[in-house]
């Protein structure tokens, strides 16, 4: 019977022939998974099930299909309710710091003080130098800052001490790991629940803390921790890699609506920054639904009392915006552009020297040291004595008096003051946060990069209304309302758009950067000037670098994934980048035995090998497949034997005894491999990596092997413009 016969269907419908039968392949962590077959074993798995018809086969698809919703909305309600008390835990170790409840230890200052109106001094809540009856002014500031020191070196140090003993995998936000795994990339020990633990008890401690960091990132990886613990479960996703990402992608969404309250920002996330969705409408919904679930649960709990998802409410000041604010709007786009290209090159030299250095032997010491300076420094500026979150709800608020004066941010007469505090904070937490993301602790860079946002467009909001109340009839601003008593220009409003353009210059994120600071304020009308801010940051960003900092981060580490982005070949064609015959690692057709296989597959780690009768290509086997053969066959008796790749007509060269003894090896050829010729463009080439998620493409003329590319072929070629692209890697070859 003839290959092509192999396929063809029965009158039924059914598969005639000896189809060899699909297997599970079982991925090692640091190896790529092969879409193409995991999308085949998909497809198998469906046809059997709806080719049956009973009763059995219709409730086993309901089944696997309520599995796969148990799963979603449960990760949902997980991370809504672990985020809740996250917050909780959080705010009550960061007060702890500065002082503690008459009315219980466990109470954070604001349950302390709740039901006081605006303005009203506490007075259940005392400091430290109150509650032991410090009275000399000298001692209360030395006691308080000793403590507010120590505390933060005793949590931090205690976070660096768990993830480094327990779970090293729980450092760093995680959102680059994520990104690969959902791009392909196998690492499950980045998902236990040993490592979901420590992530989320280093978390807290890290961030109550004072390091400048956040909790946004970590908390995605946190989500994909429990989506993976409560998957492995069930058998349908212990076998199915494909149908584990799908998981991971909604619950990625689920963990960001928990982090900023925005659960439409966070199913834009995963679409934008993650780059899942995109083909699969499926993936979509349920991360919709993981997303609403979270933000649910977690209204539901209220950690902040303000029955309202909305994190920072912003007061508006007004509704109408004029053409000459374009002008510091625009202004703020640039400053967080350049800014933030700063704060990515700063992060990775850093990130290089730790590696490099005898740090990189002490991260607890390292984590406890940074911990010490940060408070230190922060103790003495009152704009960072505070956790970043209580800093940006208030740099969010314009001036009332009826809310009271924060920090003397609406007193007129020291408004250059206020400016250089703002600034000098902005200039301290940039620094403090190129240092601190790396560390040895779970950290998020999204809350200190809105924090350094803000301080800025608070002191540029400040400058433009100093300026136009001085020159009220200056021809730029006969805009604004003639009476004085009116507000023209809205500091807090600023802020906001500072804090966006500083984000954006960072991540290099648009559309849903833009629908998360909407969310995460609560002001539509703010939409717009953020566009501006956002757009501006990412032209000036990408002047200055192309990357955002979690693709740095991937290039760094080497990960195998691939960036939806356009490649500009510049005219080369695959010829230029493939590896040459010469090159590769190959099996002899005929001349191979099962020993030298072995050998093979054991000193190179890669993913399988062309096979080869001369420069004739006969197939690709894989390093799975032959490994399984390996351990089933192989003998004293067998490994002298030679191993045959293609059909039996094919003669192999004689032995001297003229007895040939031949193990068949067909079964460890892949049955789909994609050849080209080697002069295609190379933007074709990765154009067809991208989309269809591929491990190789071999290159041949008339049957004769030229050369091969490989998926980190390509992810080298998208990265060549990095000059870091592998610095903290750990891995070996890959082909």
């Amino acid at each position: 019977m003839r290959e092509e016969e192999t396929f063809e269907l029965s009158e039924n419908g059914n598969l005639q022939g000896n189809v060899p039968k699909k297997f599970a392949t079982k991925y090692k962590d640091g190896s790529s998974i092969d879409w193409l077959h995991e999308e085949a074993l998909e497809r198998e798995r469906d046809y059997v099930k709806k080719s049956q018809k009973s009763i059995r086969s219709l409730l086993s698809i309901w089944a696997d299909s309520a599995r796969v919703w148990l799963v979603v909305i449960s990760t949902g309600i997980g991370i809504g309710v672990a985020g809740a008390w996250l917050d909780v835990l959080v705010k009550w170790l960061g007060d702890l710091r500065e002082g503690r409840c008459q009315e219980g230890f466990f109470y954070n200052q604001v349950s302390c003080c709740s039901g006081l109106d605006p303005g009203e001094f506490c007075t259940d809540w005392q400091t430290w130098s109150e509650y032991f009856n410090v009275r000399k002014i000298f001692a209360q500031s030395l006691l308080q800052s000793s403590i507010y020191v120590t505390l933060a070196v005793v949590f931090a140090g205690g976070a660096a001490l768990l993830v480094n003993t327990y779970a090293p995998y729980a450092f760093h936000t995680g959102i680059p790991e994520i990104k690969a795994i959902l791009g392909g990339y196998v690492f499950d020990a980045f998902l236990t629940p040993w490592t979901l633990l420590i992530k989320a008890l280093g978390l807290a401690l890290a961030v109550a803390s004072g390091l400048s960091l956040g909790k946004e990132g970590p908390l995605v990886h946190v989500a994909c921790c429990m989506a993976y613990m409560l998957s492995r479960l069930f058998k349908q996703f212990k076998h199915s890699e494909a149908q584990k990402r799908k998981i991971l992608a909604a619950a990625a969404a689920a963990g960001v609506s928990v982090a900023f309250g925005s659960p439409l920002g966070g199913v834009i996330f995963c679409l934008e920054e993650l780059d899942t969705f995109a083909l699969e409408s499926d993936v979509m919904w349920r991360g919709f639904v993981a997303s609403a679930i979270a933000a649910v649960s977690l209204q539901y709990i209220d950690p902040f009392g303000t029955s309202k998802l909305v994190l920072f409410q912003v007061t508006s000041g007004g509704d109408t915006w004029r053409a000459f604010e374009l002008i510091p709007w625009l202004t703020l786009g640039i400053i967080g552009g350049v800014l933030g290209s700063l704060l990515i090159k700063l992060n990775v030299e850093i990130a290089l020297y730790r590696r490099h250095s005898v740090l990189n032997e002490y991260p607890i010491l390292e984590v406890a040291t940074v911990s010490a300076i940060t408070a230190a420094i922060a103790y003495l500026v009152v704009f960072t004595r505070v956790q970043s979150s209580e800093l940006v709800a208030n740099l969010f608020q314009e001036c009332d008096p009826a809310r009271g004066d924060y920090h003397g941010l609406c007193n007129p007469t020291a408004m250059w003051e206020n400016v250089f505090l703002l600034l000098i904070s902005a200039a301290i937490k940039l620094a403090l946060t190129a240092w601190t993301f790396g560390m040895m602790v779970p950290a998020g860079i999204f809350l200190p990069t809105i924090a350094i946002g803000a301080c800025i467009g608070r002191a540029v909001g400040m400058l433009t209304q100093s300026l136009q109340t001085t020159y009220p009839k200056a021809w730029i601003f006969l805009a604004c309302p003639p009476d004085p008593t009116v507000r023209c220009v809205s500091p807090g409003f600023y802020s906001v758009i500072g804090a966006s353009a500083m984000l954006g210059g960072v991540t290099r994120m648009t559309v849903s950067l833009v629908v998360i600071l909407f969310e995460l304020t609560g002001a539509l009308s703010h939409v717009l000037p953020i566009m501006v801010g956002v757009m501006t940051a990412k032209w000036v960003g990408d002047a200055l670098g192309e990357d955002g900092i979690y693709n740095v981060w991937i290039s760094m580490r080497q990960y195998p994934f691939i960036p939806p982005v356009d490649y500009n070949d510049k005219g080369r064609i695959a010829a230029d980048a493939m590896r040459p015959f010469g090159m590769l690692k190959k099996i002899q057709e005929g001349q191979a035995t099962l020993q030298d296989i072995e050998n093979l597959v054991n000193v190179h780690e890669y993913h399988g090998f062309p096979v080869v009768r001369g420069r004739e290509l006969i197939g690709y086997a894989t390093r799975d497949k032959l490994i399984s053969f390996i351990e089933l066959n192989l003998s004293p008796e067998t490994a002298r034997k030679r191993c045959r790749f293609s059909s039996p007509k094919h003669q192999l060269t004689p032995s001297n005894d003229n007895t040939i003894d031949i193990l068949d090896l067909t079964s460890c050829l892949e049955r789909s491999i994609l050849h080209l010729r080697k002069e295609v463009p190379q933007a074709l080439v990765v154009r067809m990596f991208q989309k269809m998620n591929l491990h190789q493409i071999l290159f041949t003329h008339r049957g004769q092997l030229d050369g091969m590319l490989t998926k980190p072929d390509v992810v080298s070629l998208l990265t060549a413009h990095f000059p870091h692209a592998g610095a903290l890697s750990s891995k070996g070859e890959s082909q």
